[in-house]
């Protein structure tokens, strides 16, 4: 099923139909494309609308690590450990392979041997767990490293940095190519879906009832037409830290109390490091990382509340300053702000706790999620982790036909591949016959697969029918042209920003940020889109100014200074 913009016009159209939907989601992140894959696939009419972009808040900003919660063995959280472990074993195997890969880390030990017993304990009981729900995914046991063995995996540690090491492994993902993917997978079961459309107000009728809610879609220039109601049975909120703007809708009666979590990440390219193998260190406020990410390294992660705008969180000097220097302190070579190719910020949505005094110490949260009603007709999904994001989906979807009183079948989202899954061991180990057939080498027939899985058959019918999409985005690093025409095409790309930042890689990894890329991306989506010159135009200059933007909050001092810097430009359209 492909996302552009006619099955957009076909999904508003069935939305805002006389006949209600059985299900209406608000929110098009992760859990928001999950609620609607689970709800359709048992059977109830379904719809999905997103304020922004598809994974445009959380689910394209994360640390792109699909874990157990190793972290939260030390707080007894077993049970949330236990649930990650199983989702994290059917996310290798079965529903998204392609996307959601092993990965390694290494647990530098630098106190005497206790440490080791200690941390050993630990990750031996996390394998145990994996084992124990059957659920490995097929990724090894953890073993213990002399100082040696570890300094040969990565040459890069300073040898005062450790006595020795633990490596233990788990899974990374492409986050925002899996909740493309995820959403796309619930519009080909029948799944109505439509970004840039906000949600302003909930409807209710004379008991209270929520019965759907009054809808603007962002893309329209006709404003007669532009503001719409929806119907629904059932409207599920998956808004993550936006969930206190949801309950404002209900004049303030919301059951749940959402605070945002600042997590800020460094993109350095792979030769400042070297090292075969990612890298956990615990630092005074939480735990940092070092993570392989195709020829980079993802580092991160800071964890500080964030109370200013939720839709453009900014990195600030001080955070900046602070991943430097702390992983510096185990690096032989020290990483410079030179080094920096890409950097970006999400928020987390954590579940606050009940005493305001504990707000500050967003650290001690728990990533625990909570499935509310606060009215009938409404249920609000909060709080959570990626890793987990379809049990949560699956509770949503269980409380909202507890109160419809259907009788429906039980979730199977577990047996669900995504589109670009199904297959994948057959296609995976055949990147040379895909090459053969096109003029592409076997490298870039990889890179294709490793982003799109089966769908990238796809893609080379359309370099099959205009060669020139598969030579390389001038400035788009290893991106084809292709995949500029393939996200609006098929992808729900409606912004050139949409294109770079979450279609692509190419913001976070370009040494520019994309800026040389911009327009021949512009040029390439401009008659699948129908943009004029003008259009062209806008479009490049909104992107150059929004990097112009972050680059200019990175060198502010404090959160409130970072925040106006990024907030001078904000995402907008024509109309």
């Amino acid at each position: 099923m492909s996302l552009n913009l006619h099955s957009r016009a076909a999904a508003i159209e069935r939305m805002t139909s006389s006949e209600p939907l059985d299900v209406l989601v608000i929110g098009g992140g992760v859990v928001g494309g999950g609620v609607a894959l689970d709800a359709v696939t048992r059977g109830l009419s379904t719809g999905l609308i997103e304020a922004r972009d598809y994974a445009s808040g959380t689910s394209s900003r994360s640390s792109k690590l699909i874990h157990g919660g190793l972290r939260y063995l030390e707080m007894l959280d077993f049970g949330l450990v236990h649930e990650a472990l199983q989702e994290r074993g059917l996310l290798l195997a079965k529903i998204a392979p392609h996307l959601v890969r092993p990965v390694s880390f290494m647990y530098p030990l630098s106190k005497p041997a206790w440490e080791r017993f200690y941390v050993g304990s630990g990750v031996a009981l996390y394998d145990g767990l994996a084992f124990g729900v059957r659920q490995t995914g097929g990724l090894p046991r953890h073993r213990h490293l002399r100082k040696k063995n570890a300094l040969q995996l990565m040459p890069s540690l300073k040898p005062s940095a450790l006595s020795g090491a633990i490596q233990y492994y788990d899974a990374q993902v492409d986050d925002a190519r899996f909740v493309l993917e995820l959403i796309r997978t619930a519009a080909q079961h029948g799944a109505h879906v439509a970004n840039r459309v906000k949600a302003e107000e909930l409807l209710r009728d004379d008991q209270g009832r929520v019965v759907g809610v009054v809808a603007v879609d962002d893309m329209s220039s006709d404003p007669g037409r532009a503001r719409f109601e929806i119907h629904a049975r059932h409207v599920i909120s998956a808004t993550g830290v936006w969930t206190g703007e949801i309950q404002e809708m209900l004049d303030g009666d919301g059951p749940l109390s959402v605070t945002a979590s600042k997590g800020v990440h460094l993109v350095v390219p792979k030769d400042r490091i070297d090292s075969s193998t990612g890298v956990i260190l615990r630092t005074e406020k939480s735990v940092l990382f070092i993570i392989p990410w195709g020829e980079h390294w993802i580092i991160g992660t800071t964890d500080t509340p964030w109370k200013y705008d939720k839709a453009h969180p900014a990195a600030t000097s001080a955070d900046i300053d602070y991943l430097l220097s702390t992983v510096n302190e185990v690096l032989v070579t020290p990483l410079t702000r030179e080094d920096i190719d890409g950097v970006y910020v999400g928020l987390r949505p954590l579940i606050a706790p009940t005493e305001p005094a504990d707000v500050e110490a967003t650290t001690r949260i728990s990533r625990e999620h909570v499935v509310a009603s606060p009215v009938p007709g409404l249920v609000i999904v909060a709080g959570g982790k990626y890793t987990t994001y379809r049990v949560m989906a699956k509770d949503a979807v269980d409380l909202a036909l507890e109160e419809l009183g259907k009788e429906m079948p039980e979730s199977i989202s577990q047996t669900i591949p995504l589109a670009g899954a199904i297959n994948w061991d057959w296609l995976s180990e055949r990147p040379h016959i895909l090459a053969r057939s096109t003029d592409l080498d076997v490298m870039a027939i990889e890179n294709l697969l490793e982003r799109y899985g089966t769908l990238t058959t796809e893609l080379l019918a359309l370099i099959a029918v205009d060669p020139t999409l598969g030579e390389v985005l001038p400035g788009g690093e290893e991106h084809l042209k292709v995949e500029i025409v393939y996200a609006a095409a098929a992808e729900g790309a409606l912004h050139l920003t949409d294109a770079l930042t979450r279609r692509t890689r190419i913001s976070i990894e370009a040494r520019d940020r994309g800026l040389t890329a911009a327009e021949p991306a512009a040029r390439l989506m401009a008659p699948i889109l129908g943009w004029d010159e003008d259009r062209i135009s806008y479009e490049i200059d909104l992107y150059r100014r929004r990097v112009e933007a972050e680059m200019s909050s990175q060198t502010m001092p404090d959160d409130e200074s970072s925040h106006l810097a990024r907030s001078a430009v904000r995402e907008t359209t024509l109309s």
